[in-house]
């Protein structure tokens, strides 16, 4: 899975695709060593962090925490990034898992 518990936090790996057509997270992505991330789009530019900050929205708008809760760990200018999210609840926890489970067309 593409969310794990790291103490009070959860550790999210994702998978960005930026200047999509419409913003969404939905689905996994499995990589050529097997490892599993969450897909995510939006519509702004791989431009000075633009599809980063981008990102940190949409999951904080979908996950209902503030935005200031979500910090970029690693793959500032790469598609797969760690995403933490700091003092993440369970029931953060379960729609991030939920999230994985949905098909990437619903969102």
């Amino acid at each position: 899975m593409p969310v794990r518990r790291d103490g009070t936090d959860l550790l999210l790996a994702i998978r960005l695709t930026p200047r999509a057509s419409r913003e969404r997270i939905a689905g996994l992505f499995t990589d050529a060593a097997g490892a599993r991330w969450l897909q995510a789009s939006v519509t702004a530019p791989p431009d000075k962090g633009k599809a980063n900050a981008a990102l940190i929205a949409l999951l904080a708008r979908r996950l209902k925490v503030p935005s200031s809760s979500i910090l970029l760990e690693t793959g500032d200018t790469n598609r797969l990034k760690r995403l933490r999210i700091v003092g993440g609840s369970a029931e953060t926890e379960h729609a991030l898992r939920a999230l994985a489970i949905e098909e990437r067309n619903e969102t």
